[in-house]
């Protein structure tokens, strides 16, 4: 008699899929179904449609940092698996939240199918991560200090702007390019080691992740109808101190925290009501249609995957 083997591999599969189908729910249920389409019929095709691509580019460069990843380890990773992980697990870490919990194990599983070790995954979401906040800091401190927004006091922030906040982003960026120049040997902290990247390989992370942050912004700023002509640049400041607070917040997507800073600063240029309808739109094209699409390539994954094992 064949011993029952319970198949963990599926069962996270489902549980993966279940999570999606949840995650997809509670976005939904978030807002009155009639509100979306009366917001998203308001909005000019061209500028929905030019949203969407912006979400796309995003996406295509948030792939890199994990094909990056691989190439520090000088683990090579064909590009369609990279993507596909990355893809996935990005789709519900930014609607779910808790990255930690979410992205990191769909990671863990699909890695792990393709050969690589724990600790070199380990490895990749930690550079993974840090490729994250170096694009932030990067792009962040260069607006904040070049042209710095006043800091709402709802915020209860030490600063009554953010120039303070950009001279440290960039002090930290220029510390770690730095310290790829300088390194050779590897940090040790509390009995983790640490490797700092080559200095080409520190820019290729600062570029790609600055081009991530830039497209995103882009995805909600083509949303926002353009009745007080506000440049790019300045709605990429307020744009990157919301993000930041959201980040910082832990909540998923940022939802209400990245909601509420973008309100505050935009309400004197741009009526509530109109910035309420585009981040409707931007929730809707940014992150729940990515993630519709991730549990879409997810299941047909996993029911390949059940052909295979049982053909």
């Amino acid at each position: 008699m064949r011993k029952f083997r319970p198949d963990l591999s599926s069962l996270f599969g489902l549980l993966l899929l279940a999570a999606s189908i949840w995650a997809i729910a509670q976005e939904l249920h978030e807002y009155n179904y009639h509100d979306i389409l009366t917001y998203l019929a308001a909005i000019p095709k061209s500028q929905l449609s030019l949203s969407v691509w912006f979400t796309v580019l995003s996406y295509l460069v948030l792939t890199l940092y994990d094909y990056l990843g691989f190439y520090y380890l000088g683990h090579p990773l064909s590009y369609n698996k990279v993507a596909f992980t990355n893809f996935v697990s990005s789709s519900f870490s930014n609607t779910i939240g808790f990255a930690i919990v979410t992205g990191s194990a769909i990671r863990y599983r699909f890695y792990a199918l393709w050969g690589v070790s724990g600790i070199e995954i380990a490895q990749v979401i930690a550079f993974e991560n840090f490729t994250f906040w170096l694009g932030l800091f990067a792009v962040s401190g260069g607006i904040f200090v070049l042209d710095p927004l006043p800091i709402p006091t709802q915020l209860h922030l030490p600063f009554a702007d953010v120039r303070p906040l950009g001279v440290i982003f960039v002090l930290m960026v220029f510390a770690y390019l730095v310290g790829s120049i300088i390194s050779k040997q590897p940090l040790r902290m509390r009995g983790h080691e640490f490797r700092f990247p080559g200095f080409g390989l520190a820019i290729a992370q600062i570029l790609i992740s600055s081009l991530d942050w830039i497209f995103t912004a882009a995805v909600l700023y083509v949303l926002i109808p353009q009745v007080a002509h506000l440049s790019f640049l300045d709605f990429l400041g307020i744009y990157l101190l919301a993000m930041t607070a959201g980040v910082v917040s832990n909540v998923p997507g940022g939802l209400g925290v990245f909601e509420s800073v973008i309100l505050l600063l935009l309400k004197p240029q741009v009526p509530p009501t109109v910035v309420l309808g585009s981040l409707l739109a931007y929730r809707g094209v940014y992150y729940l249609l990515p993630l519709i699409v991730a549990t879409l390539l997810l299941g047909f994954y996993e029911i390949n995957a059940r052909s295979r094992r049982h053909g």
